[in-house]
């Protein structure tokens, strides 16, 4: 098998008989058959081809094909957007009576996800922390049928036990679903350690741009795979042609930008930790992390987000945020831009003040993805509002225009 980067370049690539170089756009709603016998063969899937754009488009399945060879997957099948690709999970797999442990420091809309809208359906969900093993154990049903994390989380960047994880899903006959979306597979490979389903929101770094939306499955089961993709087929959430031929021009950079989005986030966590305006700074890859060690066994490098609280609350983390003047104030990740959010009253307002407590989403957090500018510079930039809330300005060796 060809190594991670020839594969994010060349994996499912197909040309047509205009043998362009770059991959191709299918911009079409549906596709034309010779006959009416051949229509009729392909709906009852008893002839492969291409039938209609929302299930079956040559330029998605080229996107599904090559991430799937970077996941070390068997099926891949693309979704509108990381959050579809949970809802079609869950709803495929899942039924009225079913039980599901979750982590309580998931992404703020998948854990509203659980609580508000899977819940009207008869799916229950138990949340415990992503790092106690105890709490998942005793949270563990006859009706549990589900695991599901995030790691690392976002935005505190705490890391699940994926094999251990594992184990404990397939000792219970429980499916292992990890949403891969902070690390990618550049950096972890969820399936070597056990998982059953893989979950992205292509949006974030398989894009790297921030320019389109989308999500993607993946498994290794093929009965798992029918059952989502016949979900996505009737129900729609499915991945646009236009969105997975960006999505397949990220991949052919993921490996590079990734390991710069890692390099920059741990210099800037490092300089972070000195700074006396912080009360405490959350990366994995810093040494003084809980996890650091495990996630130095289960990943290349420690991913892109950096998050940090500053002595005080929401009114000190937004003066800091309101200061910058470069780093973009949105609530998306992943992108070549460095961005920065105060995710209490972003990307976690949704969820009840328990729920953020529970997963540490506190006022005075500050969430940064780090993109691909000079590190001298981002940090400059939060320089302009963290100085301004201590006394005395630190000294620096770096001097900030």
């Amino acid at each position: 098998m060809e190594k991670f980067d020839t594969r994010a370049v060349r994996s499912g690539q197909v040309r047509t008989a205009e043998a362009e170089h770059n991959d191709a756009i299918f911009l079409t709603s549906s596709f034309v058959f010779e006959s009416a016998r051949q229509a009729a063969a392909r709906f009852a899937h008893e002839e492969e081809g291409n039938v209609y754009s929302r299930f079956t488009n040559p330029t998605v399945r080229t996107f599904e094909e090559r991430l799937a060879a970077l996941e070390g997957a068997r099926h891949c099948l693309g979704t509108s957007s990381g959050m579809s690709a949970v809802l079609a999970t869950c709803l495929a797999l899942l039924k009225s009576g079913d039980h599901i442990v979750a982590a309580h420091d998931l992404f703020g809309s998948t854990v509203s996800l659980f609580s508000n809208v899977l819940s009207k359906f008869g799916i229950e969900t138990s949340f415990v922390s992503v790092t106690d093993r105890e709490a998942w154990q005793q949270a563990m049903r006859p009706q549990t049928r589900m695991l599901f994390i995030e790691s690392p989380t976002n935005p505190l960047g705490d890391i699940a036990d994926i094999p251990w994880l594992a184990e404990l899903a397939h000792a219970n006959e429980c499916l292992l679903v990890v949403d891969n979306c902070l690390c990618t597979p550049a950096l972890q490979l969820p399936f070597e350690m056990g998982a059953d389903v893989v979950i992205h929101s292509a949006t974030k770094f398989i894009d790297g741009q921030g320019r389109c939306v989308g999500g993607a499955v993946l498994m290794q089961d093929q009965e798992i795979r029918d059952q989502v993709f016949a979900f996505l087929r009737t129900c729609g959430p499915t991945m646009s042609p236009f969105n997975a031929w960006v999505f397949l021009n990220g991949l052919e950079t993921l490996s590079l930008r990734m390991h710069a989005h890692c390099k920059g986030a741990l210099e800037l966590a490092r300089r972070l930790e000195k700074h006396p305006a912080i009360a405490r700074v959350y990366y994995p890859g810093l040494e003084s992390h809980p996890q650091h060690a495990l996630a130095a066994r289960q990943q290349k490098a420690f991913g892109a987000v950096v998050a940090f609280e500053v002595h005080g609350g929401r009114a000190e983390a937004w003066s800091v945020i309101d200061a910058t003047r470069m780093l973009s104030i949105t609530a998306n990740l992943g992108d070549a831009k460095t961005t920065i959010t105060h995710p209490a009253s972003t990307t976690h307002s949704r969820i009840t003040q328990e729920q953020r407590d529970l997963a540490g989403i506190r006022e005075s957090l500050i969430r940064v993805a780090v993109g691909l500018e000079d590190i001298d510079d981002i940090e400059c930039d939060l320089a302009r509002g963290l100085d301004a809330l201590t006394a005395v300005p630190p000294v620096r060796a770096v001097q900030c225009r």
